[in-house]
């Protein structure tokens, strides 16, 4: 996109901003809460509901990820599950009429200080070069010196993404390591980068547990608790990521087995680092403007 074509006044890039604001503040809030012996579900919802407050919208359920969890970890509907002595990763995210933003944050309660710090510092240097004409492969390579520098390995099959309208990851994709062909960023560009690091090999693989959903298709099903469901599904959530927490039908998990069975909704399960080591986790929304790159989740 050309530069004149950006109007960073507009509309989208003020929600953008808006978006980021609530998230900013909702982080805060949040990872102060997160202590040993509190409520994994209390905390979701803490976060989920404090957006609301602030007038926004969770672009997604809030992402609870314990020591070898990377993502995609929420809690269940009767979820009793508290913090110990754990590495925990939360990421958020906020929805203003379908414009984006993205941003996690790693708390410690493991004793491993050095591997919580490795994202946050291979963020800020990611930051530090963004600018139009930038290849994503060097933001990459950014994230893996830093974090190599740290003596740990990014999570190399993770990366971060683009943000698009209702579109929780888009194009272009943002490497945590370095790689020969990338995209080069362009002004206007809206971008979530997102370093994670461990202490393990560095590639996560899928578990078993999915509480995280999304609509994959347009589809009917005979089942009551599955039109009830999919009807709030294509109304409130449309194609943004939802948790089986939210449904407000009786049932829920049932309707969910039958959409997904139909392939109308798809689930994200649990990504786990591959050797069953710690994972730190540190991410920001940013835009793309003429001369660098503008924060909205700082």
């Amino acid at each position: 996109m050309a530069e004149s074509e950006v109007d960073f006044e507009s509309e989208k890039y003020e929600k953008l901003r808006e978006a980021g604001e609530i998230l900013s503040q909702v982080r805060a809030e949040t990872a102060d809460r997160v202590e040993v012996g509190a409520s994994h579900l209390e905390i979701a919802e803490y976060a989920e509901d404090r957006i609301r407050e602030l007038g926004g919208q969770p672009a997604f359920p809030v992402n609870i990820s314990i020591d070898e969890e990377a993502a995609h970890a929420t809690p269940s509907i009767d979820d009793e599950s508290t913090f110990g002595e754990e590495m925990i990763n939360l990421d958020i995210g906020v929805c203003i009429d379908g414009w984006l933003a993205d941003t996690a944050i790693t708390v410690d309660h493991s004793g491993n200080p050095e591997l919580a710090e490795a994202p946050e510092q291979a963020l800020e240097a990611a930051i530090d070069i963004i600018e139009p004409g930038v290849e994503t492969g060097e933001i990459g390579a950014e994230i893996e010196d830093v974090i190599d520098g740290y003596g740990y390995n990014p999570v190399v099959n993770l990366t971060g993404h683009g943000l698009g309208h209702w579109e929780q990851h888009t194009t272009p994709t943002i490497p945590n390591r370095a790689v020969s062909q990338g995209t080069t960023l362009e002004v206007g560009d809206v971008v979530a980068i997102e370093p994670f690091a461990t202490d393990g090999g560095g590639k996560v693989t899928e578990g078993a547990s999915e509480e995280i959903f999304a609509l994959e298709r347009e589809g009917s099903v005979r089942n009551r608790q599955a039109r009830e469901a999919l009807e709030q599904i294509t109304e409130e959530f449309r194609t943004l990521p939802f948790a089986t927490r939210w449904l407000e039908t009786s049932r829920p998990e049932m309707a969910l087995r039958r959409l997904k069975r139909n392939d109308i909704v798809h689930g994200y399960p649990v990504l786990k680092e591959d050797d069953g080591c710690l994972v730190s986790q540190k991410e920001h929304t940013v835009i793309v403007t003429e001369d660098g790159c503008e924060v909205t989740t700082a």
